[in-house]
């Protein structure tokens, strides 16, 4: 589609105010920390000193005798799960394992992991009381990286695991493994595909663990009533998945539970996991009162899911005139202390952006004595992007090749089967890496001693999934829209733009309310960059219901057939020159026949996917090994851009933690399993100082699938910035760097040994 056949909107494209703006400058939004309820009490977790323990004994006694102390709750005032295998919105999940990680029963698998929870009349009281707890422990040793858990002679995390195939069954052998699955994807002859190949490059690559690093620790308040019904106020990215968690975990009927999802400073993918409601919930039952819990910031670093790090081995083959002709890679992720790590993602990212005729691709699920690994902003694809982007960049150098030509003579386009199995769509991958190769920094020649300039590309699915809102027409011709899915980058006013586009009036006569499970219809996480398609495409429902019911009301009140009514760009239009605008017929709906009242649900179809580009300038101290990025800019595919300015903020924010991911974060643990830097003074995030302005271009091609083009933005900034830094590193100092982060003393290591 061409920008002149593109529709001509008046809001979609605009930038107006953000509807909760106001509140959020002004301090009265209200947080998950921010409740306060008559009779709360306050809450504090017991957590393991150790990685890996066998608990032979708790002792609550002395805990529960001490002042102000109401409820004491362990891992065995939680129902038996058995091995139920449960579907919670973002994939299946084991009970057993779920139920284990919010509160240990029989073992501690990571330094952190909740093993008792107090609850007591003040925070001060709570947290004596809870270090007054006697566990008694039989210390066993950790494994901490997935090379060492898959060794023949590892320390095994769980007796009872074996390896399920990539036919989906389990593997009979006796002998118990830490590898809990296995996938295996091929597409065509690799043996062949490799032969046909001038030049193969092959190298293995490892991540390190990285924590989404989000402002507002987790939080939840839970009100256990008299009547058996339970209400929980918590900082979560799915109210519905957080109220079906802790029904699961209770063993409580769904309806009995009432989930008020509070602003959220934060998520990207690690508020979708419940760590606290079920113990709040609990304390509460104890106690009879409200409890509330907000975690440490050490304890979300020990205890709520980071990414996984990982081990890649990645063998790529090219001809010399540019041409892809094979691909193979294993990959090992790190589940943490329970399997279900987001290695299923990882092995269909790997050579997603291009087309691949002969690959197979194996992954890995591996447990590990670290935190129980979940999604962080394109869970899995920034991993296996910084293998093969990096591997790209020597092939290229190897054949003599410009990086974004190979890239546009091997991008993947409408058509090609991925080696996951899937064909795509209407996609943009070689719409972004055109964006960088006209862009005037990509133009810009790269001056100075020790600077280089690198580039990558990146790829993320995009969800569909299930969203349902409703939406009322006041007297006054505003509109309220009610909707499920929690707002954590802008999506109240992206999906009060699509109402206020589809019905023809502005985005600021709708007023968007995230609303709790009682107040709406079912709606999946705020993840997978699904709101703004999915929620959208609910939205325009909703919106399109309107316009009926207007029709329809507008032929009762000029007496006429409906078929002779028609709703035009935000009034109704009938014979002889009848014209009602929106405002109008708004005015009359209570002395006409009763309020417009519509709603919208959808079980949307998978997107097309999300492709990003970037270019990055750098200049290393060769003396002390420090990366500075002098500049960025980054090139995707946002569909139709709703709100420019928000689409432009997720694809800043993306590559900033991307640039983080690249430099200087990761959890560095000592032997033992103890996590060494479990603060935002040791963990080293991006500020202001480290990074220039981001620079962004949007390229719009509509994904077919949305009614406005509409393609998930939120993830898929994340992914090139670490290869896109490697490769810069590599043209200033020559070095190749296959670990991340490229910390100052890994890059410095390098360079002397080039030296050397």
């Amino acid at each position: 589609m061409t920008a002149l056949d593109r529709p001509r909107y008046k809001v979609i494209g605009t930038r107006p105010v953000r509807h909760d703006g106001v509140d959020k400058v002004t301090g009265r939004a209200k947080y998950g920390g921010d409740v306060r309820l008559t009779g709360m009490l306050y809450g504090a977790m017991l957590r393991s000193p150790h990685a890996h323990a066998k608990i032979k004994r708790i002792d609550t006694g002395q805990a529960e005798a001490m002042p102000g102390v109401r409820a004491v709750v362990t891992g065995q005032d939680l129902p038996d799960q058995g091995d139920r295998i449960v579907e919670l919105g973002e994939g299946a999940t084991n009970m057993r394992y779920l139920s284990s990680n919010v509160l240990a029963r029989d073992k501690v698998f990571y330094t952190g992991h909740a093993v008792a929870a107090i609850a007591a009349d003040n925070i001060h009281q709570a947290e004596a009381a809870a270090k007054a707890i006697a566990v008694d422990y039989e210390v066993l040793s950790p494994v901490l990286d997935v090379r060492g858990a898959m060794a023949d002679d590892a320390p095994i995390l769980h007796d009872h695991l074996r390896t399920t195939s990539p036919t989906g069954e389990t593997e009979t052998s006796d002998t118990p493994t830490n590898v809990a699955t296995r996938l295996l994807h091929e597409k065509g002859d690799v043996e062949k595909g490799f032969a046909e190949a001038d030049v193969i490059v092959e190298h293995e690559f490892e991540t390190a663990t990285v924590h989404q690093g989000y402002i507002e620790p987790h939080a939840a308040t839970a009100h256990w009533n008299a009547d058996g019904k339970i209400t929980i106020w918590t900082s979560t990215q799915g109210a519905f998945t957080v109220r079906q968690q802790t029904a699961e975990l209770l063993h409580v009927p769904l309806s009995h539970i009432k989930v008020v999802p509070m602003e959220i400073g934060g998520g990207f993918g690690g508020k979708i996991p419940a760590y606290l409601p079920p113990v709040v919930a609990m304390l509460s039952k104890k106690s009879g009162r409200p409890v509330k819990i907000i975690m440490t910031r050490a304890a979300v670093f020990q205890a709520t899911g980071p990414t996984p790090g990982s081990w890649i081995r990645l063998k790529l083959g090219a001809t010399r005139d540019g041409r892809i002709t094979a691909g193979d890679a294993t990959i090992a992720f790190e589940a943490g202390g329970y399997p279900g790590s987001v290695i299923g993602a990882g092995v269909g990212c790997l050579f997603a952006c291009y087309e691949v005729p002969h690959g197979r691709v194996e992954g890995l699920d591996v447990c590990v004595n670290r935190p129980r690994t979940t999604a962080y902003r394109a869970p899995g694809s920034t991993q296996v992007a910084f293998a093969i982007e990096t591997v790209i960049d020597e092939i290229c150098e190897q054949i003599g090749m410009d990086g974004l030509e190979f890239r546009l003579g091997n991008a993947a386009q409408e058509g090609t089967r991925r080696v996951d199995g899937p064909v795509f769509g209407c996609i943009g991958m070689r719409e972004t890496v055109e964006a960088i190769r006209n862009c005037e920094h990509y133009r810009t020649p790269l001056e100075g001693k020790f600077r280089g300039r690198g580039i990558a590309s990146g790829y993320w699915f995009n969800a569909g999934m299930r969203s349902s809102v409703s939406a009322s027409v006041n007297t006054d011709g505003t509109v309220s829209l009610i909707e499920g899915s929690t707002d954590i980058g802008g999506s109240r006013t992206s999906l009060a733009m699509q109402l206020a586009e589809t019905l023809g009036i502005t985005a600021e006569a709708v007023m968007p309310t995230v609303a709790d499970t009682d107040g709406v219809g079912y709606n999946d996480v705020t993840g997978g960059s699904r709101v703004t398609f999915a929620t959208g495409m609910a939205v325009v429902e909703a919106g399109k219901d309107i316009q009926q019911q207007m029709v329809a009301r507008a032929a009762l009140i000029w007496d006429v057939e409906e078929r002779h009514v028609h709703y035009t760009d935000g009034s109704v239009e009938g014979p002889d020159g009848h014209r009602l605008s929106f405002e109008e017929l708004a005015a009359q709906q209570m002395t006409t026949g009763g309020p417009f009242v519509a709603r919208g649900a959808v079980n949307a179809p998978g997107q097309g996917g999300a492709f990003a580009t970037h270019v990055v300038d750098v200049e290393v101290d060769p003396e002390t090994g420090k990366v500075q990025i002098l500049r960025y800019t980054a090139a995707q595919d946002v569909g139709t851009a709703i709100h420019p300015s928000y689409v432009e903020g997720q694809m800043q924010g993306g590559a900033v933690q991307g640039i983080g991911w690249a430099l200087n974060e990761e959890y560095w643990y000592d032997e033992t399993g103890d996590l060494k830097n479990a603060t935002f003074l040791d963990y080293r995030m991006p500020t202001c100082y480290d990074v220039p302005n981001i620079e962004t271009i949007l390229v719009e091609v509509p994904d077919p699938a949305h009614p406005f083009g509409v393609r998930g933005v939120g993830e898929v900034p994340i992914c090139p910035p670490p290869a896109a830094i490697a490769n810069a590193i590599h043209q200033a100092v020559g070095v190749r760097m296959r670990q991340l982060p490229m910390s100052p003393p890994r890059v410095l290591d390098q360079v002397m040994h080039t030296q050397s």
